[in-house]
């Protein structure tokens, strides 16, 4: 069945940096575009980013375009998101979802918390 495990998630000081990872499996990750969603308290879920098969195609939402960037390593069946510049407004659960966009199977996600 279709698994995603997201990690890399914590506590950061804003301007700090992380490196979130989903794990795949259970599918042929490489012929599946992928995306990032968060949900931040109290709001709906926001599409972050998202990232073609093999990866030449990319996305962003305007509000993390030119801090945040996605990737993916297909003989690893795993897709990145390197958090840059971190702003407490990124605080959420983040998500890796199968598909373009919001819909589709989803992980548990891991938790970015953004705080001095």
């Amino acid at each position: 069945q279709v698994q995603l495990v997201e990690s890399g998630g914590g506590l950061v000081q804003p301007g700090g940096s992380l490196r979130l990872s989903c794990a795949a499996s259970g599918f042929t990750f490489s012929s599946y575009y992928m995306s990032w969603v968060r949900r931040a308290p109290g709001k709906g879920p926001e599409w972050v980013s998202s990232i073609s098969p093999g990866g030449g195609i990319t996305r962003y939402a305007d509000s993390v375009k030119g801090r945040f960037t996605i990737s993916r390593d297909d003989a690893k069946n795993t897709m990145y998101l390197q958090t840059n510049s971190l702003k407490p407004e990124d605080t959420a659960l983040y998500y890796c979802v199968r598909g373009d966009g919001k819909l589709g199977y989803r992980g548990q996600g891991t938790q970015v918390t953004v705080s001095s």
